[in-house]
C-alpha cells in the first residue's frame, strides 16, 4: 500500500500546484504600453529616441557615446532574454511549479513595491518642502537658480531615481522566475548548458540595471543642461551642475534599502522556517513537497535576491557616479581647467565601457558537451571564474582609454596616467574582495571545512566557530580598503593638479576614480550575483517535481557555487560602499560650506557634542542590524507555527496523501515582511534627521552654528566605519554557514541526516537573517545615510 501510495497517488497530487493569484501580473507601465497600437508605439520611440539624441548632442558629444552603449547594451540584453526563453521549460510539473513561484513572487512585489512608492511620494513632498523654504548657495544666487527651481529639480530627481530602482529590481525578479525552471529542465540534459542558461538569465538583469542607471543620470544631466542654459552668462556653471543629481542617488537608495529589507525578511523567514521544521524536526529533505513553506522559500529567493539586489547594485552605481561627478567639478572648478566636462562625465564614460567588456565575459561562458556527472565537468566557480578573468583584462585596457581620452589636460600632461593607476588600484581591490570572499565562503577552503568539522561536536560548537570566522572574516577587506584608500589618494595628490595656492587638488578625485575602477565590472559582478538564486530556485523545482538523483546533484553544485557567488558579491558590495560613501562625505562637506559661507573641512571628535553624533552612528548600525535580525525571527516564528499546524492537522502529508497549503504560507510571510520592513528602515531614514536638527538648535542657543552640521558629519563617519565591519561580519558568517552545511550534504562527515549535519542546519539557521536581510540592507544604510545627509544638509544649518 505505501509503495503503491509513493509510486501513484504521490504523483498524481504532489505535482499539482496552485496558482497565488487568479492571473498573471504586468506592472502598470507595461500595461500600458501593450495597450498601444504598436505602430503608434514605435513612432513615439522613434520620436523619444530622437529628442534624447538631440538633447544629448546640445549638452556633449560623449553624452551621445554614452546613450549609444546603453542602447546597444538594451539589444543586446532583449537577445539574451529571447535566447533564454527560447530554452524548454521541461516537464508539466515542472511548469506548475514554477508558476506557483512566479505568481508568488510578483504578487508580493506589486505589494511591496505599491507600500514604497507611497513611502516615497510623501518623503517627496517632505523633500520639497525643506527646499521651498531653505537658503540658496552662492552658487546657485549668481546664476539665477531659485528656491521653487531648485526644489522642483530635486524632487524630480528623486522621484526619478526611485522609480528607475523600482523597475531594477522588477527587472531583476522578472528574469528569475522565468529562467529557474529552464536551467532545471537543461540540468537534466548537462550542466554546462544549465550554467550558460543561469549566467546569461543573469547577465540580461544585469545589462539591464547598470545600463539603467547611467543613461538615467545621463538623461538627467542632459536635460538640466539644456533647460537651465548651463555655461550661459549668468547661468550656472557646469561645474555645478552635478549637484542637481544628488535627489536622483537618494530616490535609488530609499527604494533599495527597503526593497532590500522587505525581500530579506520575507525570504530568509521562509527559509528559516521551512528548515527547522522540515529538516530537523520532521527530517525531510530540502525543497521537499511535502514541507508547506517550500514554495515561500522559493519565492522568497526572487524577492530577495534578485529584486532587492538589483536595486542595490542600481544605487551603488548611481551613488559612485553622482559623487564622482561632484568630486570631479568640484576638482576641476578649482584647477581652473578651461573645459571641465571631462573630469565630470568621466564616471558615464567608465560605465558604458563597463556594459561592453561585461557583455564579452556573459558571452565568453559557452556551452560544450559533458557527460552531466559531476565528476566529469568542468567546476562551474572556474568558469565563472574565467569570464571574471575576461572581465578584469578587458577593464584595465578600456580604463586606461578612458583616463586618456577624458582626463588629459594641458596643465598636468602626465594626471591622466596617475588616475588610469587610481583604477587599477581599485580593480586589484575589486578582484582581491573577490578572492578573499571566496577563500572564507566556498567549501573547498579551510575556513569552511574547519566550521563543518566543528558540528561534529554540536550544535554549539558550529555557532562559536561561525561567529569566531565572520569576525575573522572582516581583518583582510579592511586592509585592503585602508591600503587602496591611501594608494589612490596618494596617487591623485601627485598628479600634478593645483589649485590656485599651489596646493595639490587631486586626491579626493584619485579616490573617486578608483571606486570607478572598483565598479567597472559591476555587470558581470552582478551576473554572478543573479546566478546564485536562478541556481537555487532551479534545484527546489528539481526535488519538489522528484527528478533523477543525478540530476539534483548537478544543482546541488551549481546552488553551492551560487552561494559563493552572492557572497563574493556582497563583499564587493560593502568594498564599494566604503569607498563611495568617504566620496559622499566629502561631497556632504563642502556642500555645508557653500550653504554656511565658511570653511568646512575637518570635524573634531574631541568636542563631545561631535563625539556623542559618532556614538549615535554606531549605535544606529547596531539598533538597525539587531531590529532587521529580530523581523526575521518573528516572522519566521509565524512560518514555524502555521508549518507545524498543518503537519498535525493534516498527518496525512508525510505519507504523500494530503497536499499542504503552500498558498497560506506564501500569505503569512508576505504580510509579516511588509509589516517588519518599516520599522528599521523608518529608523535609518528618520535617526540623521532628527540628530541633525536637535543639535542645531542646540548650536543656536550656546553660539555654535555649524554644531549640527559636525555633529552629522560625525554620526556619518562612525556609521560608515562600524558598518562596513558589521555589514562583512553578517555576510561571510552567514555564507560560511551556509557552505558548511552544503559540504556535509556533499557525503562528508556523515552526510545528510547525520547529527553533524542538523548541527550545521542550525548554523546555516542562523545565518540566514545575518547574510540576506540584515548584512545586505546594512552596505545599503551606508550609502543611503550619506546621500540623505547630502540632500538634507540646509536643515542642520
Amino acid at each position: 500500500m505505501d509503495d503503491d501510495m509513493e509510486g501513484g497517488l504521490y504523483q498524481e497530487r504532489t505535482r499539482t500546484f496552485p496558482n497565488m493569484r487568479s492571473k498573471p501580473y504586468s506592472p502598470l507601465i507595461f500595461r500600458l504600453l501593450m495597450r498601444i497600437n504598436s505602430r503608434v508605439l514605435v513612432v513615439l520611440l522613434l520620436f523619444g529616441l530622437g529628442a534624447l539624441f538631440y538633447i544629448g548632442a546640445s549638452t556633449s558629444p560623449i553624452i551621445v557615446f554614452v546613450y549609444s552603449v546603453c542602447i546597444i547594451s538594451f539589444l543586446v540584453s532583449i537577445y539574451l532574454t529571447k535566447w533564454v526563453l527560447s530554452k524548454d521549460e521541461g516537464p508539466p510539473e515542472m511548469v506548475q511549479i514554477s508558476e506557483a513561484i512566479r505568481d508568488g513572487a510578483e504578487g508580493f512585489f506589486r505589494t511591496q513595491y505599491g507600500t514604497i512608492s507611497k513611502m516615497a511620494i510623501l518623503l517627496g513632498l517632505v523633500i520639497l518642502s525643506i527646499y521651498l523654504f531653505r537658503s540658496t548657495t552662492p552658487q546657485q544666487e549668481s546664476s539665477g537658480l531659485g528656491r521653487s527651481t531648485s526644489a522642483y529639480i530635486t524632487v524630480a530627481a528623486f522621484l526619478l531615481g526611485a522609480l528607475c530602482s523600482g523597475i531594477a529590481g522588477y527587472v531583476g525578479m522578472w528574469v528569475s522566475v522565468r529562467a529557474n525552471v529552464r536551467v532545471s529542465s537543461a540540468a537534466r540534459r548537462s550542466a554546462r548548458e544549465a550554467l550558460q542558461i543561469a549566467v546569461r538569465a543573469g547577465g540580461f538583469s544585469a545589462l539591464v540595471v547598470v545600463g539603467m542607471a547611467v543613461i538615467g543620470i545621463a538623461v538627467l544631466y542632459a536635460t538640466f543642461y539644456v533647460w537651465l542654459e548651463v555655461d550661459s552668462p549668468g547661468a550656472m556653471k557646469v561645474s555645478d551642475l552635478p549637484l542637481l543629481l544628488v535627489g536622483y542617488g537618494f530616490g535609488a537608495s530609499f527604494v533599495a534599502l527597503f526593497a532590500q529589507l522587505g525581500g530579506g525578511i520575507y525570504t530568509k523567514a521562509a527559509d528559516v522556517g521551512a528548515d527547522l521544521v522540515g529538516k530537523v524536526e520532521q527530517g525531510i529533505p530540502e525543497d521537499d513537497p511535502r514541507n508547506p513553506a517550500v514554495i515561500a522559500d522559493l519565492v522568497g529567493d526572487n524577492v530577495g535576491d534578485c529584486a532587492a539586489r538589483g536595486a542595490d547594485l542600481f544605487e551603488s552605481i548611481a551613488a559612485e557616479i553622482i559623487s564622482a561627478m561632484i568630486l570631479g567639478g568640484t576638482m576641476a572648478q578649482r584647477c581652473k581647467i578651461e573645459d571641465p566636462s571631462g573630469f565630470i562625465l568621466f564616471p558615464l564614460v567608465v560605465h558604458s565601457f563597463d556594459l561592453v567588456i561585461s557583455s564579452v565575459g556573459i558571452f565568453s561562458i559557452r556551452n560544450t558537451r559533458d557527460s552531466g556527472i559531476i565528476g566529469a565537468m568542468e567546476d562551474p566557480m572556474k568558469i565563472l571564474q574565467k569570464g571574471y578573468s575576461v572581465t578584469v583584462v578587458l577593464a584595465v585596457l578600456t580604463f586606461g582609454l578612458s583616463t586618456r581620452w577624458m582626463l588629459y589636460t594641458e596643465q598636468a600632461p602626465s594626471a591622466w596616467l596617475n588616475f588610469a593607476l587610481c583604477g587599477l588600484v581599485g580593480i586589484m581591490t575589486a578582484y582581491i574582495f573577490v578572492y578573499i570572499t571566496k577563500y572564507y565562503t566556498d567549501y573547498k577552503h579551510e575556513p569552511v571545512r574547519t566550521l563543518a568539522l566543528s558540528s561534529s561536536t554540536g550544535h554549539g560548537t558550529n555557532i562559536i566557530a561561525g561567529v569566531s570566522l565572520g569576525l575573522e572574516s572582516t581583518a583582510l577587506p579592511v586592509l585592503v580598503i585602508s591600503i587602496s584608500i591611501i594608494s589612490a589618494f596618494w596617487l591623485g595628490q601627485t598628479s600634478g593638479l593645483v589649485d590656485e595656492s599651489g596646493s595639490p587638488t587631486g586626491g579626493l578625485f584619485g579616490t573617486a576614480v578608483a571606486t570607478m575602477g572598483m565598479l567597472s565590472t559591476a555587470a558581470y559582478v552582478l551576473t554572478m550575483d543573479m546566478f546564485g538564486p536562478i541556481a537555487d530556485n532551479a534545484g527546489g523545482i528539481v526535488e519538489m517535481s522528484q527528478q533523477p538523483e543525478s540530476v539534483r546533484e548537478i544543482t546541488d553544485v551549481l546552488d553551492a557555487v551560487g552561494n559563493t557567488t552572492k557572497a563574493t558579491t556582497k563583499g564587493f558590495a560593502i568594498g564599494s560602499a566604503a569607498l563611495a560613501s568617504f566620496l559622499l562625505f566629502s561631497a556632504y562637506m563642502d556642500e555645508v560650506a557653500s550653504f554656511a559661507h565658511v570653511a568646512f573641512n575637518q570635524v573634531d571628535i574631541a568636542i563631545p557634542e561631535v563625539f556623542i553624533g559618532g556614538l549615535l552612528g554606531s549605535m544606529l548600525i547596531y539598533l538597525f542590524s539587531a531590529w532587521a535580525c529580530a523581523a526575521v525571527g518573528r516572522s519566521a516564528q509565524e512560518v514555524v507555527n502555521e508549518v507545524r499546524r498543518q503537519f498535525i492537522e493534516r498527518p496525512g502529508i508525510m505519507d504523500y496523501k494530503e497536499k499542504p497549503d503552500y498558498g497560506r504560507c506564501v500569505s503569512i510571510v508576505a504580510s509579516a515582511s511588509l509589516r517588519e520592513m518599516i520599522k528599521p528602515g523608518a529608523l535609518a531614514i528618520i535617526s540623521p534627521i532628527v540628530v541633525g536638527f536637535l543639535f542645531r538648535v542646540l548650536g543656536y542657543y550656546t553660539g555654535h552654528p555649524l554644531l549640527g552640521a559636525k555633529v552629522v558629519a560625525a554620526m556619518l563617519m562612525f556609521a560608515t566605519v562600524s558598518g562596513i565591519l558589521m555589514a562583512l561580519f553578517l555576510n561571510t558568517a552567514g555564507g560560511a554557514w551556509d557552505n558548511a552545511k552544503k559540504y556535509i550534504e556533499t557525503g562528508a562527515l556523515g552526510g545528510k541526516g547525520s547529527d553533524c549535519h542538523k548541527a550545521a542546519v542550525t548554523g546555516d539557521t542562523v545565518g540566514d537573517p545575518f547574510k540576506d536581510t540584515a548584512g545586505p540592507s546594512l552596505h545599503v544604510l551606508i550609502k543611503m545615510l550619506a546621500t540623505i545627509t547630502l540632500v538634507m544638509a540646509p536643515i542642520f544649518l
